[in-house]
């Protein structure tokens, strides 16, 4: 099992940026690789941005150029640098974990993060 909780959430004027953060625990020797997904109201669930544990990163198109991924294997965090914000951008924003154990995958989520661009 694998705990994840956000952090950095909420409103903000469009061009402003904002920083989520997300720290793992528990079975956090077993994670491959870590990243973030939005939900707006009405819209399916969708990618933003992985990266795993080797630094290979995958940026949604919608984000490549405004948004950054990094992490710290040290500490366990996952962050989302997002700058240039959109009012699209608006949404709960959700950290998700990958992790492998003999051969089979589990997927884990936060809580969710509201962020609100708006004027």
């Amino acid at each position: 099992q694998v705990q994840l909780v956000e952090s950095g959430g909420g409103l903000v004027q469009p061009g402003g940026s904002l920083r989520l953060s997300c720290a793992a625990s528990g079975s956090i020797f077993k994670i491959t690789a870590m990243g973030w997904y939005r939900q707006a109201p009405g819209k399916e669930r969708e990618l933003v941005a992985t990266i795993t544990t080797g630094g290979t990163t995958n940026l949604a198109t919608s984000v490549k150029g405004r948004f950054t991924i990094s992490r710290d294997n040290t500490k366990n965090m996952v962050y989302l640098q997002m700058n240039s914000l959109k009012p699209e951008d608006t949404a709960v924003y959700f950290c998700w974990t990958q992790t492998v154990a003999a051969g089979i995958f589990n997927y884990y989520w936060g809580q969710g993060t509201q962020v609100t661009v708006s004027s």
